[in-house]
């Protein structure tokens, strides 16, 4: 991949170098780790990070890491150029300090996203990665199932608008589109029938019932109130699905994903809230099957193919691992739903490493809404495989007593749960 246009920010103190998003120790036997930054939309502040928070960083530093690492060249969907700048910061703790005895990637989100791609593109760089809350189903597979929820609330909410869902000309139109959607959402949740449909359209998204700290926990049949949390996160959608996108394709060269062929009856049906949808289906005496045909019936969208080129060269995975990682993820995420674990365990069990990925969950709503004790026992967790060759428990007993050696008196809520298939992977393992 091309270098960035101009050097990365970066910054550095010692005995701890912090600089950006990598975590690096550089004596006796514990990892250098580095840490990729999360996603930066288009025109927001770029300061350089070098821990997921400030806590964690605090943490680190006081059992001995260095913690170094950089903003990225440009903010936005900056696949091309978050690698390279990763790297190149690597080189400079070098300079500054000496080689580190080892490395880890670590990042949460987007960041999770661009570790892994380091964790297959450049593994003789690190000695292990952790991914945390990442986008582990690659690129492609995320604007795919981004285009599915969109598809269904224009579809289902506005099938007369003029409202594109791809291929916007610059920002402005991404704006009035995303602008749109949203009161088309808002409108929708005045009448139980449109409540059905926004529930349809997060079930296609896998976005849960409880997916934000703020709301009240739903019981497990209240699908009223599990409908309005979602509800919470759809509003928030269109800025994910529609401008951050535009952004992606301004990149990409065009359109990198597409819903040609995609069956969204079957879809629904491996969703765990498919119970959820046919309930407020059935309580607003609307016809699910009806809408399903509307969705089978709708103009479907191509992609470009240089777009979808340009995707998979920078971060479609091929789930070949050749150094350990561990990937955590809240089971209540509304922005990268858990399901993405599943899409890439599948990967790495397809490429024959599955030895090398373990996987662990904590039972909490919301996007990377972890404590620090949660996020240091999966540092340690990983450092401990890298030392010994073998992964100990990561059973959600085992994290949670690392959580609590990390950070005593916090509730700690690791839990033993497999996710539900990811609703349409696309990675290169195949």
């Amino acid at each position: 991949m091309p270098r960035s246009p101009r050097p990365p920010t970066s910054r550095a103190s010692w005995p701890a170098a912090r600089a950006g998003s990598w975590t690096c120790r550089r004596t006796g036997t514990a990892p250098c780790c580095c840490s990729a930054l999360g996603y930066r939309a288009s025109g927001e502040p770029n300061p350089a990070e070098n821990a997921p928070t400030d806590e964690v960083a605090a943490a680190a530093l006081r059992e001995g890491y260095a913690l170094v690492g950089s903003s990225y060249a440009t903010t936005g969907w900056a696949v091309e150029q978050a690698v390279p700048d990763q790297l190149a910061t690597l080189d400079e703790f070098a300079e500054r300090f000496g080689p580190a005895r080892r490395t880890i990637a670590w990042g949460r989100s987007y960041g999770g996203l661009v570790t892994t791609t380091i964790a297959e593109r450049r593994p003789e760089r690190i000695d292990g990665s952790l991914s945390m809350c990442g986008l582990v189903q690659g690129g492609v597979a995320n604007w795919n199932s981004t285009l599915d929820a969109a598809h269904a609330l224009k579809t289902l909410l506005s099938p007369d608008a003029d409202l594109p869902l791809t291929g916007f000309p610059g920002p402005e139109a991404a704006a009035r589109a995303a602008e749109t959607l949203t009161g088309a959402v808002e409108a929708a949740q005045a009448d139980p029938r449109g409540r059905a449909r926004l529930a349809l359209a997060a079930a296609l998204h896998n976005i849960p019932g409880h997916n934000d700290p703020g709301q009240p926990e739903p019981g497990d049949r209240d699908w009223a109130a599990q409908q309005r949390n979602q509800y919470e996160a759809l509003r928030r959608f269109p800025t994910t699905a529609v401008e951050w996108r535009q952004e992606a394709e301004s990149r990409a060269g065009g359109n990198m994903s597409w819903n040609t062929g995609v069956d969204y009856r079957a879809m629904l049906a491996k969703s765990p809230h498919a119970t959820e949808v046919r309930a407020l289906y059935g309580a607003a005496g609307l016809s699910l099957e009806d809408d399903l045909a509307a969705l089978e019936d709708a103009p479907r969208i191509s992609a470009d193919p240089e777009a979808v080129d340009y995707m998979t060269r920078n971060v479609a995975f091929t789930g070949q691992l050749t150094k350990p990682q561990l990937d955590i993820h809240t089971t209540g995420d509304g922005l990268v739903p858990v399901q993405v674990t599943s899409a890439h365990r599948d990967a790495v069990n397809r490429a024959g490493v599955a030895r090398l990925l373990r996987q662990a969950h904590v039972d909490r709503p919301g996007h990377c809404t972890f404590t620090t004790g949660e996020q240091m026992a999966a540092l340690r967790a990983l450092e401990s495989r890298i030392g010994s060759g073998r992964w100990g428990s990561t059973a959600a007993a085992a994290m949670n007593a690392r959580a609590r050696a990390a950070e005593p008196g916090a509730e700690h809520s690791y839990v033993d749960r497999e996710p539900a298939p990811y609703p349409r992977p696309y990675d290169l393992a195949g």
